[in-house]
């Protein structure tokens, strides 16, 4: 295909809706975004308007057209990345929503999943991956069907569709053509089962969870279908759909078994790929496909931790302490060390290894010469710290010993802490030339399934180093960190009550 050509990539966040255009090198053209509003009902609870993701995704396209100079039919293919888990029903007659999305963060659904675990925690985990958890997209399903009046009925009679984020863009952008997902996303449902590559029966007994809301299960990459005429000024293939953090471990080339992201954005998810195995976890991880190309699965080991760079959103908008996100390092690196201070930003319980819904933010060894500045530094340590506790538990489950870190995500770019997530985990952390490896990931499914790109080896060879971090801290002084640091997590478990 002519180097004239570029792919769009949309990566619809947890925070914002972004839309790059890249080139045949992988390189970036032009980016749109735009933020949208997070609606907090009540305490635990997050939501958005997918109405307003919609309009803000598609007007970021637009503008990354535009800021590229170029028309519609110049892009060979659409590809979709998206925050995973993220829950919409709406109406297959009208296409309006009937009610707001419920976030990956939301944790309404955690009473729920206790009363049921004991009885099907198992079953779950055996046939998904998944541990149960409210953070699912599943029984947030089950919850907009009991509580939006009529829901349930409307449901019966076929009238509304279920969709995580990809799903609903897809839509949208077909005209309503489309009711799709790809094996990625429907990974992440509860609902999916990741051994045969089929929505289960049983699974969705066990949510309540009638079929007939269920999009259809397609590959990774391959052309799904068209944009609507009208929409962008020419119709293009939209050709590859990847979960943000599956897309992110794409867009890195850790292709091989063994390799291994870690992608630091709104929260921090770590993946490692197991190739064709999926592999079971003993130490509370989640195992996951990675994607799907040509009906093949390739699976991964995934750690997650819930607040990675909102905590830094804390200091800003909680706390006062900095003004912009950026000014935390210079912050941080008044002070030599935390001094001992911990935070632990268990703001929304805590995620692998520990699945802890009822944890809370905690900040522990406070003396009168505590700044500012200490904060700061150990909110980016408590980063590090729970990225390590990942790869911990990953490494335990594969049996495989970690070479080196690929890294990613908006607080990549922070060297302070990079440096410090080296010392912290022993191996090289290594940053790409291209941090946005969400979208990159995007747009290589898609560019592989219409044939801009060639081979899953052409896009390895594209990837570039940009910095490496070498581990400097001695074995002891990292021991003694990561023993204070689970001391204090300890102090942050079980602080709400059921």
């Amino acid at each position: 295909m002519a180097d004239d050509k570029f792919i769009l990539a949309l990566d619809q966040g947890t925070t914002s809706s972004r839309a790059i255009v890249f080139d045949h090198a992988g390189n970036i053209k032009a980016v749109g975004q735009k933020e949208f509003r997070q609606h907090f009902p009540k305490p635990g609870w997050v939501e958005h308007d997918a109405s307003e993701i919609w309009s803000t995704q598609i007007g970021v396209a637009q503008e990354a057209l535009s800021k590229a100079g170029i028309r519609a039919s110049d892009i060979a293919a659409i590809g979709i990345t998206n925050q995973r888990e993220t829950t919409v029903i709406w109406d297959r007659h009208t296409g309006k929503p009937i009610a707001n999305a419920i976030v990956w963060q939301d944790r309404r659904t955690a009473g729920y999943c206790d009363s049921i675990r004991e009885q099907h925690a198992k079953t779950l985990q055996d046939k998904t991956g998944l541990v149960l958890d409210a953070y699912f997209s599943g029984t947030k399903v089950k919850w907009l069907l009991d509580n939006v009046e009529g829901a349930r009925e409307r449901a019966n009679r076929g009238e509304l569709a279920f969709g995580t984020i990809d799903s609903w863009l897809v839509y949208n952008l077909t005209g309503g053509e489309l009711h799709i997902t790809d094996a990625t996303n429907a990974s992440r449902t509860l609902l999916y089962n990741i051994h045969t590559g089929e929505w289960d029966d049983e699974l969705l007994q066990i949510l309540d969870v009638p079929r007939s809301v269920l999009p259809e299960v397609r590959n990774s990459s391959e052309v799904y279908g068209k944009t609507a005429e009208g929409l962008l000024g020419a119709q293009i293939p939209i050709a590859g759909i990847g979960g943000d953090q599956q897309a992110a471990t794409f867009g890195q080339a850790c292709l091989q078994k063994g390799m291994a992201k870690n992608t630091y954005g709104t929260g921090c998810f770590m993946l490692m790929n197991t190739e064709g195995e999926a592999v079971p976890s003993q130490n509370k991880l989640l195992t996951t496909v990675a994607w799907q190309l040509g009906g093949k699965r390739t699976y991964a080991l995934e750690g997650s931790v819930f607040i990675a760079g909102a905590v830094v959103q804390w200091l800003r908008d909680g706390l006062g302490i900095i003004r912009s996100s950026e000014e935390v390092e210079a912050l941080a690196r008044t002070v030599d060390s935390s001094e001992g201070v911990m935070l632990v930003p268990a703001f929304v319980g805590l995620g692998a290894p520990y699945w802890d819904s009822y944890a809370r933010g905690t900040m522990v060894g406070i003396t009168r010469g505590t700044t500012k500045a200490h904060i700061a530094r150990a909110a980016l340590e408590s980063i590090a710290f729970q990225s390590a506790e990942l790869l911990e538990a990953m490494q335990k489950d594969s049996g495989a010993t970690l070479k080196e870190l690929r890294v990613d995500g908006g607080a990549s770019n922070n060297d302070l802490m990079m440096q410090f997530q080296a010392d912290i985990l022993g191996v090289p952390v290594v940053r790409p030339k291209i941090t946005e490896t969400t979208a990159l990931g995007a747009a290589y499914l898609a560019g592989l399934a219409v044939g801009y790109w060639q081979s899953t080896d052409e896009i390895a060879q594209q990837w570039q180093e940009d910095k490496r971090f070498e581990p400097q801290m001695d074995a002891a002084e990292r021991e003694r960190l990561m023993k204070r640091w689970k001391k204090a997590v300890e102090r942050s478990r079980a602080w709400e009550e059921e």
